[in-house]
């Protein structure tokens, strides 16, 4: 199973596309989307939709690779017992999907070990879904299927200054020293991995966050990023993992970058800030 789901990324990427796609227009199509709304424990929103979404995700995860656990934000365990496993967020920006605002997404990820091998991160709201495998493609979402893939790649650093992505709802001082030291042109507010899918598609050039995430909330837009041509790293540069279930499935800081030379000049805490 191991040696065929490697080699043939590609198609697997594609199809988590689908999948992520067909979740992105469940959450679309929602009216009520504060239905069954209620915080959880950790102060961060669920919502019905949420539920559905994530529902649909396994049903059609549990069709194609029976054999492959599944770790899911709103179902998730201590952690998987085996060497492939999913990561999924059926909606990340749950915030921002309650408010209207069409930043949220769906995110996908075939882990192998420790690192993603297969990713997919669908914006319903931009009406685009963005596959990794082998290298990044987005398509189009359209009334039943996607459309039109197409690869993409990032951009060199521009020489008038980066444009730097941060979140709408988590700032916080560590991440502006890291953006400091860089020659940052313009900074936008982009919610949920988003992202990611803007700098692997040489629409914006970097990403840094020092606060705390979720494994789920980046697995997928890490390989979006680096299968584009970018990187994603964590302090002292080194790659992130994932399948920390003793951890809770709590990531550290990390930068991601369509210019992989941004790396040698970034200076990330070696952990998120109390």
């Amino acid at each position: 199973m191991g040696a065929d789901l490697r080699r043939r990324s590609g198609e697997t990427a594609r199809l988590l596309g689908l999948i992520a796609a067909e979740a992105g227009r469940l959450l679309a199509a929602v009216q009520d989307r504060a239905g069954g709304h209620r915080v959880k424990g950790d102060g961060s929103p669920t919502t019905g939709a949420d539920l559905a979404s994530e529902r649909l995700i396994l049903d059609r995860l549990g069709a194609a690779w029976p054999e492959i656990p599944v770790v899911a934000e709103e179902s998730a365990g201590s952690g998987p017992a085996s060497e492939f496993f999913f990561l999924v967020d059926p909606l990340d920006g749950t915030k921002d999907y309650l408010s209207g605002k069409g930043e949220y997404s769906v995110n996908i990820a075939l882990i192998a070990g420790t690192r993603p091998v297969a990713a997919a991160v669908a914006a319903p709201g931009a009406g685009r879904v963005w596959a990794a495998g082998e290298r990044t493609e987005v398509g189009q979402i359209t009334g039943d299927s996607v459309e039109g893939w197409s690869p993409v790649s990032t951009r060199p650093s521009p020489t008038d200054g980066l444009v730097a992505l941060g979140s709408r709802r988590h700032g916080d001082t560590t991440t502006e020293a890291c953006l400091a030291e860089l020659a940052v042109a313009e900074q936008r507010a982009v919610s949920s991995a988003y992202k990611f899918c803007l700098i692997a598609s040489g629409e914006a050039d970097l990403y840094v966050r020092c606060g705390p995430t979720m494994e789920w909330d980046t697995a997928a837009g890490d390989l979006v990023v680096e299968r584009a041509g970018g990187r994603v790293i964590g302090p002292g540069g080194a790659p992130l993992t994932y399948g920390h279930g003793h951890r809770g499935f709590l990531n550290g800081p990390f930068a991601a970058m369509g210019d992989p030379a941004l790396a040698a000049r970034l200076r990330l805490p070696p952990n998120c800030p109390e």
